[in-house]
């Protein structure tokens, strides 16, 4: 029996009597009153259910009631004690609770790993409440630290730069969706016994200025899903799932119960399939004006169009919108980047439409994240996982995490991909990254229309991290450059690595990335994409070494220096067209 209540689940992240004890009466075991006793052992019954002391007092009550009078029937307490004791209110307080803050450290994990627990209850035939199960899981607790520090140091200044431009005085309906949510989700409103006392509490809150301004900062906060991964094990390290300073226990996981698009985020994969098709970064698309009819209307994506011809690596270094659409016009199809992305990890269904290119399928940031694995594993994709081992109270074995894994691209592609997003930190979109990380760092920002989603999704040698901010109601934008992914997430991004990599008791050594044996550097026709010959608009760029046998036979109409443009067309064959 002392083991069982060591280990039993009392609900609300609390495993063991000791720390149901905390959680719920902020003390000892050994502290307890006996009505405190009492209403813990019959919360085992069902912890995060119908006896919650604060979601569901009343059966609480009735149930360590029960406990009570079996204690007066066996005969360890007096008939007297149990007349005092069962007309002793329930004095778990919603304070108490709120300690296990859902924002801070291991709350959206600890939640997902029993979510994960619950579907794996019906394989084993286990209760997770009940018996007593040993899970080790793959959480970090000094980067789980570092990532909670990382979010709130930016969002201090963050929030306040949004609450300035933010006006609820156009926004009235928004606000009424909001009061009706928070009204219906409010202890007061769910305890009502009749349908007319709810609508009673339902109209006084909604005329309660305090209620109503404290709906209005949270609708506003700026919500957040970061995670990281080791890339090499799949195992997810650190995971923090809501805005730590607004945790709302009825609030999704931003990291895993989420889905939103990804903007130029989006974009890695249609690069990664553009090299996988044999081209170097050095190959040049055009940057004209584009304008598409699709389905009879006419489509214009917004930036670049400012004419001449850019390079793959300028083209995701500086985030070009045309670029990307015309690469995935041109030589990474629609059809095969979605195929990449799937291989890669990304499990949502994605549209096969052009705009595919600038991100305008949804998915988890757990997702992304998890994908952009590949390129720090060298090609391989693991599945991201949050449990390691799962054995009964005894300490048999019930599961060992066997993550799945497949290699997705080779090592080459992996490494051009690496090199090429190194520029997105160093030069590109994401440079404000290195206002506090100054390590080997690869990744790529995204933001999507009007400043919706803010995103960045990045990588070491050693750590795959995403970073998605924004809002729970879509229609709330953050509606100013501020809210772009270099701006507002990449930050975050840059904050935790340099934690984890300053922090001696991590020990994560200094790594760079390593080019492989299939690739090389080479002067590289930007017309063709094959090697260049002395006439040839060359770039010094990587190529992978299977594609370095063929050369350019193309007779310029000039001898161009490196780096000039040209718009003449290649001969039949090339990699390039």
């Amino acid at each position: 029996m002392l083991l069982y209540l060591n280990q039993v689940y009392f609900g609300r992240g609390a495993y063991g009597v000791e720390a149901a004890a905390k959680t719920f009466f902020d003390k000892s075991v050994t502290d307890l009153t006996l009505d405190e006793c009492a209403t813990l052992i019959g919360m085992v019954k069902n912890p995060s259910g119908y006896y919650d002391p604060i979601e569901h007092p009343e059966n609480c009550m009735d149930r360590r009631n029960t406990v009570l009078n079996n204690m007066q029937e066996e005969g360890y307490i007096t008939k007297e004690v149990y007349s005092l004791a069962k007309n002793d209110p329930i004095k778990a307080q919603p304070r108490t609770v709120q300690k296990q803050n859902p924002g801070g450290l291991g709350g959206q994990f600890s939640e997902y790993v029993r979510q994960v627990l619950e579907k794996k209850a019906e394989k084993y035939g286990f209760n997770i409440y009940r018996d007593g199960l040993i899970v080790t899981t793959s959480l970090n607790s000094r980067m789980q630290k570092h990532a909670v520090d990382a979010v709130n140091n930016q969002l201090k200044d963050f929030q306040k730069s949004f609450n300035s431009t933010w006006n609820w005085k156009g926004n009235r309906s928004l606000l009424n969706d909001a009061l009706d949510k928070y009204i219906k989700q409010s202890d007061e409103y769910k305890k009502a016994k009749t349908d007319a006392d709810r609508q009673k509490i339902y109209n006084k809150l909604k005329l309660d200025n305090d209620f109503v301004e404290k709906v209005k900062e949270r609708e506003i906060a700026v919500q957040v899903g970061f995670v990281c991964i080791d890339p090499k094990t799949g195992e997810i390290k650190a995971m923090v799932g809501q805005n730590p300073n607004f945790p709302f226990k009825y609030g999704l996981n931003h990291v895993t119960q989420i889905k939103r698009q990804p903007g130029s985020s989006f974009k890695a994969f249609v690069y990664t399939t553009a090299i996988e098709n044999g081209y170097s970064p050095a190959y040049t698309i055009s940057n004209e004006p584009l304008s598409v009819v699709i389905g009879g209307r006419t489509w214009s994506p917004k930036g670049g169009g400012t004419g001449g011809m850019v390079s793959l690596r300028d083209g995701i270094t500086h985030s070009i919108n045309i670029v990307a659409v015309r690469t995935a016009m041109e030589i990474a199809p629609v059809d095969q980047v979605i195929k990449m992305a799937h291989k890669m990890g990304i499990t949502s269904e994605l549209p096969n439409v052009l705009s595919l290119a600038l991100g305008v399928g949804e998915v988890s940031p757990l997702e992304m994240t998890s994908a952009y694995g590949v390129f720090p594993n060298e090609g391989i994709w693991v599945e991201p996982h949050a449990i390691l081992k799962i054995e009964d109270r005894y300490g048999n074995i019930i599961e060992e995490s066997i993550p799945e894994t497949r290699e997705v691209i080779s090592e080459g592609v992996a490494y051009i991909m690496a090199d090429m997003m190194e520029g997105v930190v160093n030069e590109g979109t994401a440079t404000s990254i290195r206002n506090f990380f100054n390590r080997p760092a690869a990744g790529k920002t995204g933001t999507t229309q009007d400043y919706t989603d803010a995103w960045f999704v990045g990588y070491t040698p050693q750590l795959v991290a995403g970073c998605w901010l924004g809002f729970d109601d879509p229609r709330i934008k953050f509606g100013g450059a501020y809210g772009q992914g270099g701006r507002a997430a990449a930050p975050i991004w840059g904050r935790f690595m340099k934690y984890v990599y300053d922090d001696p008791q991590t020990t994560m050594e200094l790594k760079y990335f390593e080019m492989p044996p299939d690739v090389e550097e080479a002067n590289i026709c930007s017309i063709t994409g094959l090697l260049a010959n002395e006439t040839c608009p060359a770039y010094t760029d990587l190529i992978l070494k299977k594609n370095a046998t063929r050369k350019c036979s193309m007779t310029h109409a000039y001898t161009p220096t490196e780096g000039s443009e040209s718009t003449g067309d290649p001969p039949p064959g090339s990699i390039g067209f």
